[in-house]
């Protein structure tokens, strides 16, 4: 294994990004020459450009794959380079990308799961499953789990790999402070973050802030994030009379210093792959309270690093942020171990290690 190809199509920036960059970079430093594959659009391809990787540029898309242009640029692109390993994460890439792959003769296929819902029993899908990938990593047991529900048949369990998301838990900076978020000496800050989308549950969010205002509870929320359901949240934060005590920040950049901004970090997901975010909190010190749902019991460990409610509770879980917000001490007990856990289990140069040696040895 030499030449390292990451290949990911979407214009946004979200967490199969992220952990397409870390890798990237990493094996970069671990000598690997490393390509790095994407739409010249997309906010991940111009970081990769920003931190010197080697790209090169192609739009995705579900069809793209039908595409026999692009499926021969891709393949010449492989094989022009020596391409030995290709990565990818989202589901449409697994079609192009996998395919020229094939027919370039790739040694190894290599598919980033990180998306916690079902996968289709169809033809196509049994069919890049069976010939195409030679390697599966799950960020999750959740993850692994849904892989394998509808593909079990075929596909044996230990053929995919989990591998957590790691974390960079070096060089962190715990005083730079987000300019949006003002502090306040009498009100709780908690915060969210995350694509304003269905799947994060924001209209559970905004129901447990009026639970909380309805309690007298002192505090702002702040949500970071963008998505098609922004109409919708705020039109719910105005039915609600809430516009002082939730403050939708629109794109945050800098989440290290929006964690640090906050005393409280909320997840209302109704799945995820693997909760980077709640790893993000932790790693500053902050408890999180979220559903007892797919993986986020594989991260929070529940009365030690915050709380996990059973879905859909609005009651039980603005109990819990409650109980926080009031109690200083528990705060900061329950910070500092969710920050050793993370530390323990989440270490970025680890996680990415791991995977190294996963594809070296398999």
């Amino acid at each position: 294994m030499k030449n390292v190809c990451f290949f990911i199509s979407v214009k946004f920036w979200g967490g199969g990004s992220k952990l397409h960059l870390e890798h990237a970079l990493e094996f970069k430093k671990k000598g690997y020459n490393v390509f790095f594959v994407g739409n010249k659009k997309g906010e991940t391809l111009q970081r990769a450009m920003a931190n010197g990787l080697e790209v090169f540029h192609i739009t995705g898309g579900n069809r793209a794959f039908l595409n026999p242009f692009k499926v021969s640029r891709l393949v010449r692109f492989y094989k022009k380079n020596n391409i030995d390993t290709v990565a990818f994460s989202n589901s449409e890439d697994v079609k192009l990308a996998g395919i020229a792959a094939k027919i370039a003769k790739v040694d190894k296929i290599v598919y980033l799961r990180g998306l916690a819902t079902t996968i289709k029993y169809s033809l196509l899908n049994r069919f890049l499953f069976s010939n195409i990938l030679t390697h599966i990593v799950a960020n999750s047991e959740a993850t692994k789990q849904t892989i394998l529900k509808n593909l079990h048949t075929f596909l044996n369990e230990d053929k995919v790999k989990v591998i957590y998301h790691g974390i960079d838990v070096n060089d962190l900076n715990y005083e730079r402070k987000l300019n949006e978020i003002p502090s306040e000496s009498e009100k709780i800050i908690l915060g969210n973050a995350g694509r304003i989308t269905a799947q994060k549950g924001h209209d559970k969010l905004i129901e447990i802030a009026k639970e909380l205002k309805d309690k007298k509870l002192n505090f702002i929320l702040y949500i970071a994030g963008v998505g098609e359901d922004e109409p919708k949240i705020k039109s719910l934060i105005e039915e609600y009379q809430l516009q002082n005590e939730v403050m939708m920040l629109g794109f945050v950049k800098d989440m290290e210093a929006f964690m640090n901004s906050i005393d409280v970090f909320l997840l209302t997901s109704l799945w995820e792959g693997f909760g980077y975010v709640i790893v993000e909190a932790m790693i500053k010190s902050k408890p999180v309270v979220a559903y007892n749902m797919s993986s986020n019991p594989e991260i929070i460990s529940e009365n030690k690093t915050g709380y996990l409610i059973n879905y859909p509770e609005i009651s039980d879980f603005a109990d819990k942020v409650s109980l926080l917000s009031k109690d200083k001490k528990l705060r900061e007990s329950m910070g500092n171990t969710a920050r050793q856990s993370v530390i323990n289990r989440f270490e970025l140069e680890e996680r990415i290690t791991e995977f190294e040696e996963y594809l070296l040895n398999n």
